[in-house]
């Protein structure tokens, strides 16, 4: 898919990583509606960074685990642009709890953390999908992490709301063909996230070390991917891990 002057929207859009995303498309010619929940000024400076590239950027507030606050955020996209050609799913939530304090894996933060990482997502999907079923064309990926592939990161629920993003990736790559494909990066440690500091250090430390290249992962190696498979005209359903060697998938 020809990538400029098409309309991307990428929730986290203040996180590390979503920084990183909302820059290579804008230096793609990819015009962006940056989602956020709380930080307006840093949403709306950064929006203003990207536009000074070149397409248009916008910051647009949401909670993304709320299914009228998604709709909400999609009818705004549409008034601002007319189309949603890309949707990233990059919001996410995570609280160290470690795999053997099953007792202090409530019930309460289960339900958050597997709403946050993979229920929005999939209602963030639906709210598309039609748009761009209409359109003919549309690219969305998902942000899963080596965690959804070995019983890694920073809690059990953390574990399994990836995996399950990531075989929802596959799920909507059959449910939304041939007009949209779906794809997803699973990342490693990246220093710079919200979530990497929300981790333990020896945690941290230990996957780091663990890694062939024992390096931590470049947050724009990462979006630079997300930017090919947006390009790309033939892939769809896959799972591509940056994770400097931990996870052989």
């Amino acid at each position: 898919m020809e990538l400029k002057d098409t309309v991307a929207i990428v929730t986290g859009c203040t996180g590390g990583l979503g920084q990183r995303i909302c820059r290579a498309f804008a230096e793609n010619g990819v015009q962006i509606a940056g989602i956020y929940q709380h930080s307006r000024e840093q949403a709306e400076a950064l929006a203003k960074e990207w536009s000074v590239l070149g397409p248009r950027c916008v910051a647009i507030q949401a909670d993304v685990t709320l299914p009228e606050a998604i709709q909400a955020m999609v009818d705004q996209v549409m008034a601002a642009f007319g189309r949603v050609d890309i949707l990233v799913n990059n919001a996410a939530f995570n609280q160290t709890v470690p795999f053997k304090d099953l007792d202090g894996l409530t019930l309460e933060l289960w339900n958050k953390i597997l709403l946050a990482n993979l229920t929005s997502p999939l209602l963030c999907v639906k709210a598309v999908a039609a748009i761009m079923r209409k359109q003919g064309r549309g690219r969305i990926v998902n942000i899963g992490s080596i965690a959804g592939l070995a019983p890694l990161g920073s809690s059990i629920a953390y574990a399994v709301s990836k995996a399950g993003v990531i075989h929802l990736t596959r799920c909507l790559a059959v449910a939304l063909g041939p007009e949209v494909a779906v794809n997803a990066v699973a990342p490693g440690t990246m220093m710079g996230t919200r979530m990497t500091a929300k981790l333990a250090p020896d945690l941290v430390e230990r996957t780091t070390k663990a890694a062939a290249l024992q390096k931590p992962v470049e947050r724009d190696d990462v979006a630079r991917q997300i930017v090919e498979f947006c390009r790309s005209d033939s892939t769809t359903g896959q799972v591509l891990v940056l994770d400097s060697g931990v996870v052989y998938h």
